[in-house]
């Protein structure tokens, strides 16, 4: 896909797919719960596809019309041991909290994944799994995918410290402990992503949570609920900094999720002196809507507790910061190179090409701005975040165009991306 740069700014009211997250969870919770469940919004990305075709695998009813999802539940106990192996596509998501799902079930079940997915380590998830009972085996030291998983009727409850930040093991883990025999205590090393606490009360479970510690009963039923799946921050990211980066720009984001432990963006973006604002904020879906103009930047630093809150969107915040005044600091962003691919290295790859002055480090990158971009070529190794960050910097490039290898990606967690794209540049 070949892209050039724009003339005029990006006008226009949009609202981006509903959040990824949220989709994912509310699909698991549905299933796991008793009696129907209806998820409006939800985002039918390929991410989010995997995890619906792989509780329809294990026998859940799964009507799917588009924006309306329509589940009937069937409890922990009633899940079916799948007829073979389950496709997580490019789903780190699905996966890891999936492993969490199945460890208190007696039957054994592999999961693959595509080439990317098959290079993400699961050891996070699968050292504290075999801890509580759980049989499951990977590939090499640290037991990348395919994974082979036979659960526990008798899982035993865990106290655990997590060594990484990182909602997804959280998630996982919470799933286990759900079905354990007694209460588990988690501990997280920073806090992250909340959708997996507030969706177990939202079905009717309980959980005690302080601070960083998560402790969590065994034993638990869920009832079905009517679920409405807000827009996903990190999808409104990607406008975001294109509404602030691109002259003459005002920007509308409709229904976005403003829950409290994903909106580390628009910290960073207060801390830049970007100009966004927000109206319409409904206190009880955490959401609102968002409001951007372009604005001038200077630099800042990123780093601490706030990585998890923004752990996604630093690809498209390291394009952000080379338009910035100043010099950027992103650190203790280890996590990225555990993604889909290293995104400190093939961000900082894709964007030095494009004209960027930015300098990977081991836990981050130091960008230095503003500087002018042209065009390059960046191929997105099948991440998808990659090839939207690519294409929102195609915007602003003085000269060439931007040709981006494997675009398809982009569908992974934003079929309509180009479409708002189309829409946004035509006001």
């Amino acid at each position: 896909m070949k892209l050039s740069g724009i003339k005029q700014g990006l006008t226009g009211r949009i609202r981006v797919p509903g959040d990824k997250s949220i989709s994912h969870r509310a699909i698991m919770f549905g299933s796991l719960a008793k009696g129907k469940t209806v998820i409006h919004d939800i985002l039918r990305g390929e991410d989010v596809l995997s995890t619906m075709q792989a509780f329809r695998d294990m026998g859940v009813a799964i009507d799917d019309q588009g924006d309306l999802v329509t589940i009937q539940g069937v409890g922990f106990s009633g899940l079916q041991a799948p007829q073979g192996p389950l496709d997580m596509g490019n789903s780190g998501t699905s996966i890891r909290l999936l492993s969490g799902v199945l460890a208190g079930q007696d039957f054994t079940v592999e999961m693959f994944g595509d080439d990317s997915l098959s290079k993400r380590p699961m050891d996070r998830v699968t050292l504290p799994l075999r801890q509580m009972g759980v049989t499951v085996s990977g590939q090499g030291d640290r037991d990348l995918p395919p994974l082979t998983l036979t659960g526990s009727k008798s899982l035993r409850p865990i106290h655990y410290q997590l060594p990484v930040a990182s909602a997804q093991v959280k998630s996982a883990l919470i799933f286990a402990a759900l079905q354990a025999d007694g209460e588990s205590v988690i501990i997280e090393k920073e806090q992250t992503r909340n959708h997996t606490e507030d969706m177990i009360v939202q079905f009717g479970g309980h959980l005690s949570v302080d601070g960083k510690e998560i402790r969590i009963s065994g034993g638990q039923t869920f009832e079905g609920q009517e679920v409405t799946v807000p827009g996903d921050i990190s999808s409104a990211a990607f406008w975001l900094v294109a509404g602030l980066i691109t002259a003459g720009s005002h920007i509308v984001l409709e229904n976005v999720g403003i829950n409290e432990t994903r909106t580390g963006i628009l910290d960073v973006i207060q801390a830049m002196k970007g100009q966004v604002s927000l109206s319409e904020v409904d206190p009880v879906a955490k959401s609102a809507s968002l409001t951007v103009e372009s604005s001038a930047l200077v630099g800042t630093e990123i780093g601490g507790e706030l990585i998890p809150r923004l752990i996604d969107e630093l690809p498209i915040i390291a394009l952000l910061a080379t338009q910035a005044q100043g010099t950027t600091v992103i650190r203790d962003a280890e996590e990225l190179k555990v993604k889909e691919t290293d995104r400190i290295q093939v961000v900082a790859d894709a964007l030095n090409s494009m004209g960027a002055d930015i300098t990977p480090t081991q836990d981050g990158m130091i960008i230095q701005g503003p500087t002018p971009l042209h065009g390059a070529v960046v191929n997105t190794f099948g991440d998808h975040r990659i090839g939207m960050m690519a294409a929102i910097a195609s915007l602003i490039i003085q000269e060439g165009q931007v040709t981006i290898e494997r675009a398809e990606a982009i569908k992974t967690s934003y079929p309509s991306f180009f479409d708002d794209l189309e829409r946004l540049s035509h006001g």
